[in-house]
């Protein structure tokens, strides 16, 4: 075992370029151009906009203004006036209120109010709205020389990575910062933990097992005076076309650690499982599935394996275990359990430092908007996000699909019309071995 680091330092410079030889989302660091960002200065005012406010959008507002005292909340969107009003309502009753500066001519609602939003004189761009929206989202901020924010997951589809992918490479001929609402890669526990696995404390990583168990997500009960593009908009996690289904929604945290331990390497191949068991057959669960059991292979042998699943009144947790040539790895991120077993045996200590990894994007984001050095999530970001396609096109064809099938997918779930009363129909629950679709 004694060659094994030296094997392990070869492999690293291998997957590197086996990456970019298969179209992976790697794309080199591109030169300062005249679009380049102006510095922001230690003591200037940083404005920041909004856009998407509900829970999550609305709890990174509050981190925003919690991680730099010159943050000033400046502009807020949503499809909808009344997410705006009760956003605001919420900021107004944090400890920061004096910085909550939206006037009522910054309140932008409808569908062209994240552009409207990104033009208002901001520097930073929150993007939290539904994900079906983010690509373009992501563009408008990126042309208005913003620095963003962007919850996951970044896109629903294969035209939308293309969006994305084309939004990554635009900010950093900008020099801006791009900072992705993959929390555990911002958790203190969880960077030990994977840094030592990079760095060959238990081996090569050859098999992982993740668990994502959890309960379902609630419902907007519909109102008369909705259209059916508000209804679904409302009810967005539980619609395809708008969530890209659970397994991009939620168990794509899984699989970005999933993607964090294998080094960012792309699976050469996917097979899956996925269904419908326990869902209520109402409107306001859409067509997204309720289970996936989901295998991503590499060459050698190496696997790794998602279980995900949202059933009521079930056990749930969220657990990954690693298996290397030299030893196994724990995690557990609900019960703050890190372990390593092997010949570098580690945990992380109960005693050491646990910050609120929500808190700490925002933190690093700021400082890097302040200070540098500059923070850039867009490759990794993306290739996570196409494990969870991956994942979802093997589940909904029953199909064995390849990395290259991912690369080459432009399947696009937009409707033909985005207008409030122009919701496209609800799908019909995929079935797999019925029609080829992802």
């Amino acid at each position: 075992m004694s060659g094994q680091p030296q094997r392990l330092a070869d492999r690293r410079v291998f997957l590197s370029r086996a990456m970019a030889a298969v179209g992976a989302v790697v794309v080199a660091p591109l030169a300062r151009t005249a679009h380049a960002v102006t510095p922001v200065g230690s003591n200037d005012v940083i404005k920041v906009a909004l856009i998407g406010c509900g829970g999550r959008g609305t709890g990174a507002a509050m981190q925003a203004l919690q991680a730099d005292p010159g943050v000033q909340m400046w502009a807020m969107a949503d499809a909808f006036p009344d997410c705006i009003e009760s956003s605001l309502a919420e900021l107004n009753k944090g400890p920061h209120t004096a910085r909550v500066q939206v006037a009522p001519e910054r309140r932008f609602s409808g569908f062209d109010g994240a552009t409207r939003a990104c033009q208002s004189g901001v520097q930073v761009a929150i993007l939290a709205a539904p994900p079906f929206f983010r690509p373009q989202h992501l563009a408008a901020a990126v042309e208005a020389n913003l620095h963003v924010f962007c919850e996951k997951p970044m896109f629903v589809d294969g035209h939308g990575a293309s969006q994305v992918i084309e939004a990554v490479k635009n900010a950093r001929t900008r020099s801006l910062n791009m900072v992705s609402g993959f929390c555990w890669r911002r958790s203190a526990p969880e960077r030990e933990t994977f840094r030592r696995i990079a760095d060959g404390a238990i081996g090569e990583v050859v098999a992982m097992h993740s668990d994502y168990l959890s309960s379902p997500l609630g419902v907007q009960v519909r109102k008369p005076e909705w259209s059916d593009m508000e209804f679904q908009i409302r009810n967005w996690q539980h619609m395809v076309w708008l969530s890209g289904d659970f397994v991009m929604e939620q168990a794509v945290h899984s699989l970005d650690k999933i993607n964090w331990a294998f080094g960012n390497e792309p699976p050469m191949r996917c097979t899956a499982v996925g269904g419908r068991a326990v869902r209520e057959d109402i409107p306001e669960r859409g067509d997204v599935y309720d289970h996936y059991a989901v295998v991503y292979e590499w060459p050698n042998d190496r696997r790794a394996t998602l279980m995900w699943r949202q059933y009521p009144n079930c056990f749930n947790e969220n657990v990954d275990t690693l298996m290397g040539t030299r030893g196994r790895a724990f995690v557990n991120g609900w019960n703050g359990t890190h372990r390593l077993t092997g010949p570098a045996a580690w945990h992380y200590p109960a005693s050491a430092p646990k910050p609120d990894m929500y808190q700490t994007e925002h933190d690093e984001l700021f400082k890097a908007i302040r200070s540098g050095p500059r923070i850039d999530d867009g490759d990794w970001m993306v290739q996570s996000c196409r494990l969870g396609l991956m994942g979802r096109m093997a589940a909904y064809t029953g199909q064995a699909v390849t990395w290259k099938d991912v690369l080459e997918n432009r399947e696009n779930l937009s409707p033909p019309l985005v207008a409030m009363d122009a919701a496209p129909p609800v799908a019909s629950i995929r079935r797999p071995g019925k029609k080829a679709t992802a």
